[in-house]
């Protein structure tokens, strides 16, 4: 009796893990149309934006911080030379971003992501080009695919993350290369002390990799670098 008892806890046992399994098969596969329809989303409201600049910053950064303002500044005047400005979408260097774009009369796009803090759309964002994701590499690939440069301003993980993106695709050369602007020598000097004294010294990356980026300290110093970057090479529009 006890063995038949046994025997009946080890079938019911078997099938909850085998339905436990099959649901998150299930579940792993339909996921796979949410990606696809994120990235159809992203797309069919980018495709024909035209030439743009991503700003990346922390979300924390409040109006008050002077990198904040500085961003305000960098993007109203990326818009003077002809191009629009991507962002996050968020608060912070996002918001400044967007507000920037939007006093130079220029698009303004947010690529928002859904988090449980810090994150919400800001009021500056043209309402055609307001996206929302739940993936981050989705969102990725859009801020990759339809920049045509990016400006790094103080961030944390996320700043980081966005910039690792860029600097590894553009090394291994998954894509061509544009212009990158790190803003704040006193901010990335630990970072750029870390990639000299550590990776370079330890063969992990070349001296060359070193020269994927520029580091600047005022808003006419990043704009100058996008411009000077597209007067020797021209343009390529996204579509």
């Amino acid at each position: 009796m006890l063995d038949d008892n046994a025997s009946e806890d080890k079938r019911l046992q078997e099938s909850l893990r085998q339905k436990t399994w099959d649901e998150t098969v299930t579940k792993d596969s339909w996921m796979v149309f949410k990606v696809m329809s994120e990235f159809v989303d992203g797309y069919e409201k980018l495709a024909k934006i035209g030439p743009c600049v991503s700003i990346f910053g922390s979300a924390r950064l409040k109006p008050e911080d002077p990198y904040y303002q500085m961003a305000v500044d960098i993007a109203r005047k990326i818009t003077e030379i002809g191009f629009g400005v991507i962002t996050g979408g968020g608060p912070g260097i996002m918001e400044a971003g967007n507000k920037g774009a939007r006093e130079g009369n220029g698009k303004s796009i947010g690529l928002n992501i859904e988090l449980p803090f810090e994150q919400n759309f800001n009021p500056f964002i043209d309402k055609p080009y307001s996206i929302n994701f739940d993936y981050f590499f989705v969102r990725k690939v859009m801020f990759v695919k339809y920049s045509q440069g990016f400006i790094v301003l103080p961030g944390g993980f996320g700043t980081l993350d966005e910039l690792s993106e860029a600097l590894t695709l553009i090394q291994t050369h998954k894509i061509g290369r544009f212009p990158i602007v790190l803003v704040g020598t006193e901010f990335w000097s630990g970072l750029l002390d870390w990639f000299t004294g550590t990776l370079l010294k330890n063969h992990l990356i070349k001296e060359e990799d070193l020269s994927l980026f520029r580091v600047v300290d005022t808003a006419d110093e990043a704009v100058a670098h996008i411009k000077a970057f597209y007067d020797k090479y021209s343009v390529s529009v996204n579509f």
